[in-house]
């Protein structure tokens, strides 16, 4: 191209207005480096500004449109006022598409076109000339780039900018660059005539496209001229165009203006024409373009803005009013060539009410899609950049924390540089807000887009579905519909979710649009509650979105996508405003509806599910909600069910987990800790087990070490676990047997594993990889000598076995302070049980003797104790004297010899005189009972208590143990069918004594396991079997009694004579049997037979004899009952005869009562009856008598309580007898007794019994 700056071809057009200033313009591109351009519409700067710098010898400008359209038809413009071919000297850039070429020297492009040139190309070295046209506009890539420009200048002083504005706030322009020359162009304008034309309201809606019908109507009359009219969007204008081509306007032709039209529709615009033109025009028609040959214009007063929702915190577009000055650009636009007429669809007071100026884009905008595009084009930080207004700071603290949220940050706010990740590099080049924007990058990864395409542009507008006051019932109805999938099904189910709904509710108007006309269409939705220009905005906002995933080279799914698919993608934008239900402290009382179900919300905020939700009636654990909408309480509107998994998986870079109660599980082998996983103050997970080696390899290798391997609740049979257990059974028992558990240090454990065990081990796992490499296979293996010192000499003093004549006991060693089993524990087979003497135990193990010696000393009453101060001292020299004194312990108690060393060292001391009850328990000697099979049976400090408790336990199981040894166990015998009856048999540590037993109709054969008690049962049963072995003398017996008699014994306490006769008979044949030596030696069928021979003839006699006595007996005991029945009920003296007679007769009385016993019963129950017919005139001397005797019956009561079950032994029933004769002494002397009997002598009895077992 052969065009120089002098060429005519860039002489301005003289009849712009901007012409007339075209050598002030020159001028100051000479002398300032920055000019800003006032001009009106239509004052020809943008055509003309381009010319003027050729002229002046700018060689490269770059010049930009805040929009595509404007930018190719400016260029086209300039192209034809310079005469040059598109693309040479003149050349446009707009996004996918280029014209310009190696000539080129004015480049006509988008401002984000700029932009995206500066992140190759810092300082703008292609361009020695900037014009930024349409600053006024203040969108975002203008204030980028004005905020750029101030920044570079300095760095290019040859640099020339130009910033042309509409008459609007210039001078904030000139100051941003420093009081930069403002140059006014007049506009070349005519009077423009403003008609307010408000739309009437009818069924209670607006119908916009009803008043433009009616606005072109109104003008049609007016005389020839184009008709601008100003819509909102895409859509509206198709709606419009289609409802004014059905008017069938003559000589008329309708034309949309929209961005995305293609360059052979713009230019239709510009084309020459006859008739009339209607142009339909977004607010790209206020300044950007001059339509000609425009005289009306047509307002609605609306138009699509972006704008940042707090509330939400989503960019939205919804339609709001424009500015005053958006108003009176528009029309301006009726005003260039001709006097206009301006149609406003709205009152004069609406206007008036309207504010000054369009907000700045920066303003109004999310400060992420700021940062996001500063970012992503490398224009610094937003703390630091000069915007012409610069955001608030905590502005941008949200907008860092949003990116940060979407994922959209490499780093965590708060670096000096923000870097984008790989997201928001992406999120960078979508012109959506940046929530929306990660809702649909991760629909496209997630396979959703399809339906996440159409939640988000209803989450853009607002809500189609109305809930008018007086239907209200009637449309929430009808929009519960679209809670579930199919709209048309009745009972139709699926998932609820709020978001879905709106799907659901797409395709439903999808269905219902394709087989309705348009008015049907229309007339469904008013009749169904659903705004129809809101589904026009959605349904156009839609096709919007839709052709911007497609230039980014998103793909829509075929298949429909699961609930839970979108679901994570939206909740990818949504991460801050999920909640989690709070628990109720308390339920509702019956038949109460339960209160709102609050959510504890992300940064500490409560909020409820809005009850107009599908989740409201049953609310889930989790939900995220697409706005947060404070009216008197926070409500969560559009909500779904998010899982804990969702919430981990799409928000693991927010998530904060925090850790506590780390323990080693034996389950696992493993240490664990509890984990709670939160998201911006949420709890996502509360109790999770996990690793803990991962989180705090040092804290899990202790942990490991001390819980796992200390205190071996590791589960292995690993060789060195299983070693290392041994030789600490070892340590443990040694130490507990010196009673020094300080010899045992778990610290020292803990040392030797710490050294040799890998640093990495914190797991079963772990230790056997270690294992397997670790060169030496016994490393972790212990010895004794690693654990303790040397403590051999102390061993001998706490064996291991105590030693009982040929047995030997296991001793248990128990170091628990306290504990009941603290001390020394002897382990008793209950078969040997019997044989073993109290003695010996009392004097304790050589290691705790000492001990045992200073608590006895402790014992004694102070008047004796004060002698043997200091305890400990005595104590030592008492055993020493022991030992010379050379006592045996199986001979002697610990108690006698103590005190007899004592009494030798320094005062009299008896071995009554130690108090058995301040002796601590840990230093008495235990019993564990045991059983054949190892099962403990009883344990107690009482071992004469516990042969008494197992005598009959012992016996049985001394019968099982012994039962192969005895050559027959019989049972239900009538005569001697028993091989000979050894008096003794063992096997191993078991004694048994076997002998017969009495079972009443039989006998049998039995082990006991005392000798005297096998000799008790044996001469019952001998007895027993003579009585089944010999003649019945019943009849004879009761031929010789005499009618007095047989009255008398019908008195007795026998159910019969006959049972009487056979109880003498038992008497008589266990008396007979010992008149010739002891029955306990007949032990075989010979020595029995020739007993029973011997017993044979005297049985009748001895029977008739001893009924006899009973006779007596009874006779005397009818004598007392006599006595007792004229005393009253309560007194004392009676209550004793009572107690004392019963002990005397009762049924079986005869055969219990050896002789001379049973003889002397008439004389004891005579003295009984004497006392009661005496008492009277001596109730103080019988006062004495009973006080001295009860202290005696209860002693004696004690006594038989303490015997083994089983017959009593022969001297414990004499005392009972003493009793009886001291009954005689006291309360009937005159009757004399049979032998000598005081009260000393029964208690001396008593202790000499009690003392032998």
């Amino acid at each position: 191209m052969s065009t120089t700056p002098e060429t005519p071809l860039l002489t301005p057009d003289p009849q712009l207005p901007v012409s007339a200033r075209a050598g002030d313009i020159a001028h100051a591109l000479q002398t300032h480096q920055v000019l800003v351009i006032a001009g009106e519409t239509g004052s020809g700067k943008t055509t003309q500004l381009p010319k003027i710098c050729l002229a002046a010898g700018r060689r490269n400008i770059a010049h930009t449109q805040p929009r595509r359209i404007a930018a190719r038809s400016v260029a086209e413009r300039v192209a034809a006022e310079t005469r040059t071919e598109l693309g040479d000297l003149v050349g446009y850039q707009v996004r996918f598409q280029r014209r310009a070429g190696r000539n080129t020297r004015l480049k006509i492009m988008t401002d984000g076109v700029l932009l995206a040139e500066i992140t190759h190309d810092r300082d703008l070295r292609a361009y020695d000339t900037i014009i930024i046209d349409e600053a006024h506009e203040r969108s975002l890539n203008i204030d980028f780039l004005l905020g750029y420009l101030k920044q570079l200048l300095p760095r290019r002083p040859e640099l020339r900018v130009i910033i042309t504005s509409a008459t609007i706030d210039t001078q904030r322009f000139s100051a941003h660059f420093d009081d930069a020359p403002v140059i006014e162009v007049p506009g070349r304008t005519y009077p423009v005539e403003i008609r307010y034309r408000p739309p009437e309201v009818t069924d209670g809606e607006v119908d916009p496209i009803a008043a433009i019908g009616d606005a072109v109507t109104e003008l049609s009359t007016e005389g020839d001229g184009d008709i601008l009219i100003f819509l909102s969007g895409e859509r509206e204008i198709r709606d419009t165009a289609e409802a004014l081509t059905a008017m069938k306007l003559p000589r008329t032709e309708v034309l949309p203006l929209f961005s995305r039209l293609s360059a052979a529709e713009q230019h239709k615009i510009f084309s020459a024409h006859s008739g009339r033109r209607i142009v339909l025009a977004t607010n790209i028609a206020e300044t950007s373009l001059t339509v000609p040959g425009i005289k009306y214009v047509i307002d609605p007063g609306t138009a699509r803005i972006s704008r940042y929702s707090t509330r939400t915190k989503v960019q939205r577009l919804p339609i709001e009013p424009i500015s005053q000055a958006s108003a009176n650009q528009r029309a301006g636009r009726s005003g260039r060539t001709s006097p206009g007429i301006c149609i406003r669809l709205y009152s004069a007071e609406d206007f008036d009410s309207r504010p000054e100026f369009t907000e700045p884009e920066m303003l109004r905008t999310n400060l992420a899609s700021v940062i996001l595009k500063m970012a992503d084009a490398g224009l610094g930080e937003i703390s630091s950049f000069p915007f012409v207004e610069a955001p608030d700071s905590r502005a941008i603290g949200d907008g860092l924390r949003l990116l940060h949220e979407l994922g959209a940050l490499r780093d965590k706010p708060g670096r000096s540089t923000v870097r984008l990740s790989e997201i928001g590099r992406r999120l960078a080049r979508m012109p959506i807000d940046p929530r929306l924007g990660r809702m649909l990058l991760a629909a496209d990864r997630g396979g959703c887009l399809r339906e996440v395409l159409i939640i988000v542009a209803g989450l853009s507008i607002v809500d189609p579905r109305e809930r008018p006051t007086e239907e209200r019932a009637r449309a929430d109805e009808l929009h519960r519909r679209f809670w579930t999938p199919d709209a048309d099904a009745e009972g139709a189910d699926g998932p609820r979710s709020d978001f879905l709904a709106w799907v659901y509710l797409w395709e439903y108007l999808q269905r219902r649009q394709g087989s309705l006309s348009g008015n049907g269409f229309r007339r469904m939705c008013r009749d169904e509650f659903l705004h129809f220009l809101r589904i026009r905005e959605w349904q156009d906002l839609h096709g919007q979105l839709k052709q911007i995933c497609s230039e980014l080279g998103l793909t829509l799914n075929s298949r429909p996508a699961a609930p839970d698919e979108v679901h994570a993608a939206l909740l990818s934008g949504l991460l801050s405003q999920i909640g989690l239900a709070e628990v109720a402290e308390r339920k509702p009382a019956r038949g109460r509806r339960p209160g709102l179900q609050e959510y504890l919300g992300t940064r500490g905020a409560k909020f409820a599910i809005n009850p107009g939700s599908a989740l409201a009636r049953t609310p889930p654990e989790l939900v995220m909600a697409a706005e947060l909408v404070e009216t008197g309480r926070l409500w969560a509107r559009t909500v779904a069910a998010v899982s804990a998994d969702q919430i981990e998986t799409v928000g693991a870079h927010l998530l904060t987990r925090t850790h506590s109660e780390p323990y080693f599980s034996t389950r696992s082998g493993a240490v664990l800790a509890r984990e709670r996983v939160s998201l911006l103050g949420v709890p996502i997970r509360n109790d999770r087990m996990v690793p803990y080696g991962k989180i705090n390899t040092a804290e899990a290798r202790e942990i490991f070490i001390r819980a796992g391997l200390v205190e071996e609740q590791l589960r292995t049979r690993l060789d060195f676990f299983e070693h290392n257990r041994a030789v600490r059974a070892e340590a443990e028992e040694l130490a507990t047997r010196l009673r020094r558990p300080e010899l045992i240090d778990d610290e020292v454990i803990f040392g030797l594993y710490d050294r040799r065990l890998g640093q990495e081990v914190t797991s079963l796992g772990h230790l056997q990889t270690w294992l397997k490499k670790a060169d030496d296979p016994e490393a972790l293996h212990f010895e004794l000598a690693d654990l303790v010192d040397d403590q051999s000499d102390g061993l001998a003093q706490f064996p291991s076995d105590w030693q009982v004549d040929d047995l030997e006991l296991p001793i248990a060693y128990v170091f628990e302070p306290g504990a009941g089993h603290d001390g020394v524990t002897v382990d008793v087979p209950l078969t040997v049980l019997h044989r073993l003497s109290p003695d010996p135990f009392g004097w304790q193990v050589p290691g705790l003797r000492q001990e045992l010696a200073v608590a006895m000393i402790k014992s004694l009453p102070k008047p004796l104790r004060t002698n043997f101060v200091p305890a400990p001292d005595h104590a030592r020299r008492a055993l020493t004297e022991i030992e010379s004194l050379r006592l045996d312990p199986s001979t002697c108690s610990f108690a006698s010899a103590m005190a007899r060393a004592l009494t030798r060292l320094a005062a009299p001391v008896g071995a009554a005189d130690f108090d058995p009850d301040r002796i601590p328990d840990r230093l008495r000697i235990r019993f564990r009972v045991l059983d054949p099979d190892g099962t403990e049976v009883a344990v107690g400090e009482d071992l004469v208590a516990l042969q008494r408790q197992l005598g009959t336990t012992a016996g049985e199981s001394l019968t099982a143990e012994l039962s192969d040894t005895a050559e027959s166990l019989v049972t239900g015998q009538n005569t001697w069918t028993f091989e000979p009856i050894p008096t003794e048999v063992s096997k191993g540590e078991a004694h048994g004594f076997p002998g017969l037993v009495d079972e009443g109709p039989t006998v049998g054969l039995r082990i006991h396991a005392d000798r005297s008690r096998a000799e008790i049962e044996h001469r019952r049963a001998i007895a027993r079997l003579l009585v089944l072995t010999t003649p019945d003398p019943t009849n004879w017996v009761i031929s010789r009694l005499s009618n007095t008699d047989k009255l008398t014994l019908a008195g007795s306490p026998y159910p019969s004579l006959s049972a009487l006769i056979a109880d003498a008979r038992l008497r008589a044949v266990s008396g007979l049997a010992r008149r010739d030596g002891d029955p306990a030696g007949v032990r075989d069928r010979a020595a029995f037979d020739r007993l029973r021979e011997r017993v044979r003839a005297d049985a009748a006699p001895e029977t008739a004899r001893i009924v006899t006595v009973a006779a007596d007996t009874v006779r005397a005991h009818a004598q007392v009952q006599q006595a007792m029945s004229r005393l009253p009920a309560s007194d004392e003296a009676l209550a004793d005869v009572a107690e004392q007679v019963e002990n005397l007769i009762f049924d079986g009385f005869i055969a219990a009562t050896e002789e001379p016993q049973l003889s002397q019963l008439p004389r004891y129950l005579r003295a009984a009856a004497l006392r009661l017919d005496s008492l009277p005139g001596s109730a103080t001397r019988d006062q004495r008598g009973i006080d001295e005797i009860w202290p005696l019956e209860n002693a004696y009561a004690e006594l038989v309580a303490a015997q083994p079950d089983g017959p009593l032994r022969p001297e414990v029933i004499e005392i009972g007898w003493q009793l009886e004769e001291l009954r005689v002494s006291l309360f009937a002397q005159s009757l004399g007794t049979r032998m000598p009997v005081s009260a000393k002598r029964v208690r001396n009895a008593i202790a000499k019994v009690r003392a032998a077992t």
